[in-house]
């Protein structure tokens, strides 16, 4: 098998480790990266000094994207920054490739609808990686909203914090695609897994109101912080589910807390922890993962992808579904700048309705 990955930055040399990982020397890996790029990463971004990914990898390197498709690879792995994604996915798709396509899709609406209607009439498999959607938790959580032991949905809370400048000690936040907005960056989009994860378990929603933007003294040209209202239709009627997303927040978080008729629910995704607590106020559900590693999740992820290139598997994350959260964050932004609620525009073509039912 031959896979080719677009960009060998934090994303891209975990793709080619876990690649290693799983299929050893049977895995031909061809990469296009900048020249002169960084040193090769472990799973703790720690950077080996002096030893290039290419090196460390066993990958073969190219500075052209088109003399790399030339070498007919059965997948492309899309890890280059957001602003350039669709462009590269189109590229591999028109040359016969399976894609495994970083989160998000892409930073703007442009190009989405003519994209999704060209994958969808060639036939290959695109996966988006939201890897937290194989977090085992995660799939518990949704499980337990959709069982009747809890009653309906009332409300949702969901928050998100990290100090971007921490993501990567080996570079200078202020370079890298997260904080700049010719990349695609910014909190809303950078980490989109929250509106995914959100989507994923209570529906995706009609309308969004968001407040945000530019807010701390970090120096980046995108929004560092964003506060996000949906108003979500579960079971017929609008339910408010609310996001919270920062850059600059120096204790990082990701935890969930979802308000039911008969219970609540708790998940703290960072520490793997689910609790579940009935009308009683008596804990009923107490699971924790206490040896559970990240890479597990993009192990998990890598693994379905190979399935999917070899048509045993449908994508988990289509790049229809994958629009749906585009879609949100986009709608937040808008709302961010014109200061109104505004309407979610899902794709055309997808037949799916927003509600869960």
């Amino acid at each position: 098998m031959r896979i080719l990955i677009v960009g060998l930055g934090a994303a891209g040399q975990r793709h080619a480790r876990n690649l290693r990982e799983l299929l050893g020397d049977s895995v031909e890996l061809l990469a296009v990266r900048r020249i002169g790029g960084g040193e090769a990463l472990s799973d703790e971004l720690r950077p080996s000094a002096g030893v290039l990914p290419e090196e460390a990898l066993g990958i073969r390197v190219f500075d052209d994207l088109e003399r790399a498709l030339e070498q007919r690879p059965d997948g492309v792995v899309i890890a280059n920054p957001t602003s350039m994604h669709l462009a590269t996915a189109s590229a591999a798709m028109q040359a016969g490739c399976g894609l495994l396509i970083e989160k998000p899709l892409s930073h703007s609406w442009e190009g989405v609808p003519e994209f999704l209607n060209a994958l969808a009439s060639s036939g290959e498999p695109a996966l988006v990686g939201f890897q937290l959607r194989f977090h085992p938790l995660l799939d518990r959580v949704r499980v337990l909203i959709q069982d009747a032991t809890f009653g309906p949905v009332l409300s949702a809370s969901h928050t998100y914090g990290e100090y971007l400048p921490d993501w990567h000690p080996y570079e200078d936040y202020r370079t890298s695609y997260a904080a700049r907005r010719e990349l695609g960056g910014g909190v809303l989009l950078t980490q989109i897994h929250d509106i995914d994860c959100l989507g994923w378990m209570l529906g995706w929603p009609l309308s969004v109101y968001s407040v945000g933007g530019r807010l701390s003294s970090l120096e980046v040209d995108v929004d560092d912080t964003s506060a996000s209202l949906w108003s979500c239709m579960i079971d017929g009627r609008s339910v408010p589910v609310q996001l919270q997303q920062s850059y600059a927040r120096r204790s990082p978080v990701r935890k969930t807390e979802i308000v039911m008729e008969r219970g609540a629910l708790h998940l703290d995704l960072l520490n793997s922890h689910l609790r579940a607590w009935d009308s009683d106020a008596q804990c009923v559900v107490d699971e924790h993962l206490t040896d559970y590693d990240r890479n597990q999740l993009f192990l998990a992820e890598m693994s379905h992808f190979l399935e999917c290139l070899h048509g045993r598997e449908a994508p988990r994350i289509s790049a229809a579904e994958a629009a749906k959260s585009l879609a949100v964050a986009l709608a937040a932004l808008r709302s961010q700048s014109s200061c109104r609620v505004e309407e979610v525009i899902y794709p055309k073509h997808d037949s799916e309705t927003p509600a869960r039912h």
